[in-house]
């Protein structure tokens, strides 16, 4: 355990940024909510020139009209919310909630999910789809595409915050936290917003503009998946896990990220290797 007990000097300082970006009386603007609003915009915004591009699509056929994406946008944020909410309640939290539950609906005293975040949006896109005419996946993919940017954010939103810190540690660009006890620690924030944020968005780029792959319905989206999931297990060995849950099964090293991510990564993986190219689509239903 001494080896836990590093000295500062060790260390990279932790640049103490204001997790309040603007405040006006009773009323703060957080950099955890500003990651997350501005990431849905950019991922409403990348979506609409991805279906607005011909050269992406099968025969230069749309999938949607840019309105159905305005509106689209409005079913995303609810099931972001709803499902990031919902799956931290269930997946990371239950008892005390179960104790307290009032304080599901305290949002701003922070706890949200990704997986059910993701489950939210998939059920979002699902009945919207069916609702407009659109085909589901094609909707999947556009809005992926966009999403890592938005992990990216809010990631570092955590770093700003002091939470979601990693694994004690004695590499050169370790930090000690604020709220992170005597341990210089590994960055791990910064990990997941590099993979799931610059490194997974690139990848969806070259995806969609090198391979042309939205003409293959499902396989940008299952990228995605598959691409969050793998780069969350990699991350879960530096990160540390959370207080209430720690770590499962007896071992030193299982966590309940990397359990949930687990399903992604065969989910990805599936929807590529069974996404078929379409050589003629349908225009969509008006």
């Amino acid at each position: 355990m001494n080896e836990y007990f590093l000295l500062p000097l060790a260390s990279l300082p932790f640049p103490n940024i204001n997790p309040i970006l603007i405040q006006i009386g009773p009323l703060a603007v957080h950099w955890y909510g500003v990651g997350y609003i501005v990431g849905i915009l950019f991922a409403w915004w990348y979506a609409k020139r991805l279906a607005a591009n011909p050269k992406l699509w099968p025969d230069g056929v749309l999938p949607m009209k840019p309105e159905d994406l305005d509106d689209f946008i409005v079913w995303a944020a609810i099931g972001v919310v709803l499902g990031g909410r919902t799956g931290y309640v269930l997946f990371y939290d239950l008892p005390r909630y179960i104790q307290h539950p009032l304080d599901i609906f305290a949002v701003w005293q922070g706890g949200m999910s990704f997986h059910g975040g993701l489950l939210g949006v998939i059920l979002a896109m699902t009945l919207f789809s069916i609702k407009r005419g659109i085909r589901t996946w094609s909707l999947f993919d556009v809005v992926a595409a966009g999403v890592p940017v938005g992990l990216g954010l809010v990631r570092v939103a955590n770093f700003i915050n002091s939470e979601l810190w990693g694994r004690p540690t004695d590499v050169p660009w370790a930090m000690e936290f604020p709220n992170g006890g005597p341990f210089t620690r590994h960055p791990s924030q910064l990990y997941e917003a590099f993979l799931e944020g610059i490194v997974l968005f690139l990848v969806l780029r070259i995806l969609t503009h090198s391979r042309f792959k939205l003409k293959t319905p499902r396989f940008v989206g299952g990228a995605f998946i598959c691409g969050y999931g793998l780069s969350r297990i990699f991350v879960e060995f530096f990160r540390e896990p959370d207080q209430q849950l720690g770590y499962l099964l007896g071992t030193n090293w299982l966590t309940m990220g990397m359990i949930l991510s687990t399903p992604m990564v065969l989910a990805g993986i599936w929807a590529m290797a069974t996404a078929k190219p379409v050589t003629q689509m349908e225009p969509r239903a008006t």
